[in-house]
């Protein structure tokens, strides 16, 4: 029976809830222990699901204090890559929560600092922990859906406005000098990017050799909740995504594979893969999940392999600098959406059928014809693999 490893969480508030509750369940199996607690206010009893740990608002000291193997961040995106940095310099292993950075030299001065210092360190895009992801590599690789032609993905979420009112730093670009990036594509629906790329072979990122983006929000906000992107591989795919927080009705997110005989849709919130071809019924499969955080456990014990390391997020982290680096997102204008009464939020008319038809034939919204989109040529950010 192994020792449990201690775990340090840094941000337990918000999204940080989660994973109280999942290094709890992983306490209980044994595998880790909460061992301290990284929040500005101390956490109750209650909040912190049993016993308290440890608490200090001072990283660094309450990770020399609790002896931690494990730091979960789970904090502010500008704050990720100092964190991640003091934790790697005591050799601390980490779970990093997505995005890992928010600009390209930030997660490059992040992935170099941590591998210098020689620790691990997982990415929390917890859809590529899904068993459906290299069981579609494998039906790709049979040639179920013949050549593959290129990969869609669609996000079409409701969120009210209080969602943008939830930390000074959400729907920014930026805050106080340093950058955010809290769009639609780079955080909310981040899985959508990176398990298309991921499930394109592309994931890192000397794959990625071109990113043409449109960004357009309808809430008061800096960054975009309404917007696309689409990636060009080194393997010569083209690789669309199309997100909104505006939906007229929440929809499961998915990727689509476009082969030249068939496709294969992968709803990645649920494990769920629809694969479907010529001369075939459908076929629906439902897979299993390793959990991030268990994986790096059985890594630090067993050897077991990383399923999400910072290179494996390098094409997410290019599309995030292209984001960066476009044009402030467009406002919608009033004509282009509306309020719902009674539920405090924005919707876009028509919104969740673009997003399904840029999925569906690898367009932008304006090759879509949506009548808010931008009529002149879009950014495009050229990425050099050399």
């Amino acid at each position: 029976m192994r020792t449990p490893l201690p775990v340090v969480l840094a941000g337990a508030r918000g999204h940080g809830r989660w994973h109280v509750a999942n290094i709890r369940r992983l306490e209980r199996a044994g595998l880790v222990r909460l061992a301290g607690i990284c929040e500005l206010t101390p956490l109750t009893e209650e909040e912190a699901g049993g016993e308290l740990p440890e608490q200090s608002a001072d990283f660094g000291a309450l990770l020399d204090s609790t002896g931690a193997r494990i730091a979960v961040i789970c904090t502010p995106i500008p704050t990720h890559t100092d964190l991640a940095l003091t934790a790697a310099r005591r050799g601390v292993h980490l779970l990093l929560e997505k995005p890992p950075a928010p600009s390209y030299a930030e997660f490059r001065r992040m992935a170099d600092g941590v591998a210098e210092a020689g620790v691990a360190c997982q990415v929390g895009f917890q859809s590529l922990g899904s068993h459906a992801v290299p069981a579609i590599r494998e039906l790709v690789a049979e040639g179920a859906i013949g050549e593959l032609m290129g990969i869609g993905g669609a996000g079409a979420w409701v969120r009210d406005e209080a969602y943008f009112r939830r930390a000074p730093w959400s729907g920014r670009r930026r805050l106080n000098g340093a950058d955010v990036i809290d769009g639609a594509l780079t955080n909310p629906l981040a899985h959508a990017v990176a398990t298309a790329l991921a499930l394109g072979g592309s994931a890192r990122a000397e794959d990625v050799t071109g990113i043409e983006t449109e960004l357009a929000h309808a809430n008061d906000i800096e960054a975009d909740d309404t917007s696309c992107v689409r990636i060009t591989t080194a393997r010569g795919l083209r690789v669309t995504v199309a997100a909104t927080l505006c939906a007229e009705r929440a929809d499961e997110p998915y990727v689509l594979l476009h082969g030249s005989s068939g496709r294969i849709t992968f709803w990645y919130k649920q494990d769920r893969v629809l694969l479907q071809r010529g001369g075939h019924g459908p076929e629906e499969y439902h897979h299993g999940r390793t959990d991030l955080l268990e994986n790096l456990a059985d890594h630090l014990t067993t050897g077991a392999g990383l399923l999400v390391p910072p290179d494996g997020t390098g094409a997410f982290m290019r599309v995030v600098e292209a984001i960066r680096r476009a044009p402030d997102p467009e406002p919608l204008p009033d004509a282009a959406w509306h309020r719902v009464p009674g539920e405090n939020r924005r919707v876009v008319p028509g919104i969740d059928g673009l997003v399904a038809a840029a999925a569906d034939t690898l367009s932008l919204y304006s090759e879509l014809g949506a009548p808010w989109a931008p009529r002149t040529e879009h950014p495009r950010y050229e990425v050099s693999t050399r």
